[in-house]
C-alpha cells in the first residue's frame, strides 16, 4: 500500500478549471447559513460571500441551487443566519457541505441555538441575523442570495478561513 499526498480520485493539474483555481487562491471565511426550526432546519456550507457596510448592512452569498437550504429559501423562507465558524469548527462546515458524515443530519454535529433568523452555532466566531431580499439571481452556476443584516453577534473566537481546499486555523 502507498501513502500519496494528493487525493487519489483528483483532476489532474492541466485538466482543472483555470477559474476554480484562482478563486481557490483567494482565502475565504468559513461559514454556515441556516434556516428554520425544530425539524424544519436547514443549512450549508458557502465560502463565496460578500458583506457590504452601509445604512442598512447587506450580505450576499452563492449557494449551490442543488442544496436543502435552496429549497428551502425557494419554498419560502424568508430569514437566515450567516454562523462564522470558529477554528475547532471545521467538523461543522464538512458535515453541512456534506463532505463528511454525519448520522442524524448536519445539525447534529455541534451546538445550536434557535434564534429569530434560524439556528446559530454555539462558540461561533459569530453569527449574523439576515432578512432575505433575494434569491432569484444566478451568478455563474449558483444562486445568489442577498439579505439585510439585521442583527450581528461577535465573541472573541479568530474566524476559521479556507484556502487551496485546506482549513486556515488561526
Amino acid at each position: 500500500m502507498t501513502i500519496h499526498s494528493e487525493h487519489p480520485f483528483a483532476t489532474p493539474e492541466p485538466e482543472r478549471d483555470p477559474v476554480r483555481r484562482f478563486r481557490g487562491r483567494m482565502p475565504a471565511p468559513v461559514t454556515v447559513w441556516t434556516t428554520g426550526r425544530g425539524r424544519d432546519r436547514e443549512g450549508w456550507t458557502i465560502a463565496s460571500m460578500l458583506l457590504a457596510e452601509g445604512p442598512v448592512a447587506e450580505v450576499a452569498g452563492l449557494l449551490d441551487e442543488d442544496s436543502e437550504l435552496a429549497d428551502a429559501v425557494t419554498a419560502g423562507a424568508e430569514r437566515l443566519v450567516v454562523n462564522l465558524l470558529g477554528p475547532n469548527q471545521a467538523a461543522v462546515a464538512d458535515a453541512f457541505a456534506r463532505v463528511a458524515p454525519a448520522p442524524g443530519g448536519p445539525f447534529t454535529v455541534g451546538d445550536w441555538a434557535d434564534t429569530d433568523w434560524g439556528p446559530a452555532l454555539t462558540g461561533a466566531a459569530g453569527w449574523l441575523g439576515v432578512r432575505l431580499t433575494g434569491h432569484a439571481d444566478r451568478l455563474g452556476w449558483t444562486m445568489m442570495l442577498r439579505g439585510e443584516v439585521e442583527h450581528v453577534e461577535l465573541s472573541d473566537e479568530p474566524a476559521l478561513g479556507y484556502l487551496r481546499g485546506r482549513y486556515l486555523v488561526p
